[in-house]
């Protein structure tokens, strides 16, 4: 597509020190709300010229941003988040607009990214290194040293705060930024460099290349890029961090993930009902930490007490798992789409919608039982006919009930309001779903005994992990990031918190040794008499 295709539309350009730059191929791509499916923007589509561009702006800022002092850089960020506070409305509103968030959700989105500014703020105290006399006359120290210039490939889901989870604190700590945003949800980072600048982060220190694929192998591969962060599907995660890795550069990649949560029968039934719904449908679940599997199981920790046990148990066990699945139904079928608080917004585009659609469809066909069909919103907007907001991407909440835990609804991530529902013979079974998925981000227990939390927390395959708390969202100073070895993390590090400061520095080690200079005659006047012998100290010696 080119601009004069619709010379209405906004065009979103890379921005490359400190200016809107087309690109160089000339190509654009409509951005579509997903509220309506009707184009809101056009963005450029770079190639590996306009990323080279922008790779040597980073390099030529770097000099002078690397030799400013990291107070200097925190004040920068200081700035910048209080103007983000000051035009969060604008930038929730930008967000909802071209990723359908509503209103709330999108203000969080705000929120929670400047929430990882404030902890980039307070990087002077918090990122010093340490200094230790370590033998006689000898000591060693570390100071953290920039990388150089990196880039961050974000995804559609979080159009602020993802990019917010690696920018403020790789400039903090002295690096320059290429960003790439998707080229689903351009408009908010494109907003976003405007107040950057405004806070006065100098030309050049964060450019933004738009683009898809072409552009992300560019990144990956420009040999003026330190490191790379990446946040999306497992598949293309995998591929990033191997690219990285065969070019010897600093990569995390976290991909995709299948959240399960474990509810046992002394939970507290409303209250877990209402975190599961806002777990599994908020954000229409478009996002990595939304539960997606719903485990119900037997309080008592022996696997001969299944639900096939004794005729008053199995009755008193299937009697609070039928209330609490009630009242879960209940809450998710309460939901309306929109953008307004409380209600549910589209999925990101008609590829996910279809996605979706299809693994509803092939649970169904396999057995499971649908206890919330969400289908029913497309099948509403077709009767009331194509205008407005009825042309969107509007997936209801969703309910499945497998009979079968080898369903794909139950193994694979699907990305939307879809619930899987499996009720275990026993914990061990129960644990033996969750392990057995090839992912690992997060898990959830629901119980009022801390016997049975430490039982599930100290089995469960993930690393962020939640007892009552369906989101388990780790907050700064701790860092975000799935499991090693799984398909939810590849690469280094997390990628927020402590983890980002590792991983956005150099760690160098210098070791000094001084003795006092002796005297004109030679004599040191005994200052360095009686000094310890040091066995372990090879400084100086052969």
């Amino acid at each position: 597509m080119s601009p004069a295709s619709n010379k209405s539309l906004k065009l979103i350009q890379n921005v490359i020190s400190g200016k809107a730059i087309p690109s160089s191929t000339g190509n654009y791509l409509p951005v579509l709300s997903p509220l309506t499916n009707e184009p809101i923007a056009s963005v450029a589509l770079s190639n590996a010229s306009d990323v080279s561009s922008a790779v040597t702006s980073a390099k030529e800022a770097f000099s002078s941003w690397s030799s400013l002092t990291m107070k200097s850089r925190a004040a920068i960020m200081l700035k910048f988040h209080s103007l983000v506070e000051n035009h969060q409305q604008e930038l929730a509103e930008l967000i909802s607009l071209e990723n359908g968030k509503n209103i709330t959700e999108a203000l969080a989105d705000v929120a929670k990214g400047n929430e990882t500014v404030e902890y980039a703020c307070s990087l002077p105290q918090v990122a010093q290194g340490k200094n230790l006399k370590v033998s006689s006359q000898v000591f060693c120290r570390d100071e953290r040293t920039p990388l150089g210039v990196v880039a961050s490939i974000v995804p559609f889901n979080f159009p602020f705060m993802v990019p917010m989870w690696t920018l403020p604190i790789a400039l903090v700590l002295g690096n320059c930024v290429v960003l790439k945003p998707s080229e689903k949800v351009p408009l908010t980072m494109y907003r976003t460099m405007e107040l950057l600048a405004e806070a006065g982060v100098p030309p050049g220190v964060v450019n933004l290349v738009q683009g898809q694929k072409e552009a992300v192998s560019a990144l990956v591969a420009h040999p003026d890029v330190s490191a790379v962060t990446f946040v999306g599907s497992s598949p293309v995660a995998k591929l990033v961090k191997e690219q990285c890795q065969a070019l010897h550069k600093k990569c995390t990649a976290l991909g995709g993930a299948k959240n399960h949560l474990v509810a046992l029968s002394d939970c507290d039934l409303e209250e877990t009902a209402r975190d599961i719904v806002v777990s599994s449908m908020g954000c229409a679940g478009q996002r990595c930490m939304a539960a997606s599997v719903l485990i119900l199981v037997s309080s008592s920790s022996s696997s001969s007490s299944s639900l096939g046990g004794g005729g008053g148990e199995q009755e008193e066990e299937e009697q609070w798992q039928k209330v609490l699945l009630e009242k879960v139904i209940e809450k998710a079928k309460a939901i309306a789409r929109g953008t307004g608080p409380g209600q549910m917004g589209p999925v990101i585009d008609t590829a996910s919608l279809n996605k979706i659609q299809t693994y509803i469809q092939q649970a169904q066909e396999g057995g499971a039982d649908v206890l919330l069909d969400g289908r029913s919103w497309q099948k509403q907007q077709q009767k009331q006919g194509n205008n407005g907001q009825e042309e969107g991407n509007w997936m209801g909440p969703t309910i499945l009930y497998h009979h079968s835990r080898n369903d794909a609804a139950i193994k694979e991530e699907i990305f939307g309001p879809v619930l899987s529902v499996y009720r275990a013979s026993s914990w061990e079974e129960a644990m033996d779903v969750e392990n057995s998925n090839p992912f690992g981000n997060a898990a959830c227990i629901y119980t009022s005994n801390g016997a049975c939390a430490d039982w599930f927390t100290q089995r469960f395959r993930a690393a962020m992990l939640g007892v009552n708390v369906g989101i388990p969202v780790p907050r700064e100073p701790f860092s975000f990031g799935g499991l090693y070895g799984t398909l939810s993390k590849y690469g280094e590090m997390d990628i927020t918190g402590d983890g980002a400061i590792e991983f956005f520095s150099n760690r160098i080690k210098v070791t000094t040794k001084w003795i006092l200079p002796p005297k004109n005659d030679g004599n040191d006047g005994g200052m360095n008499k009686g000094v310890a012998v040091d066995k372990a100290n090879f400084a100086g010696t052969m």
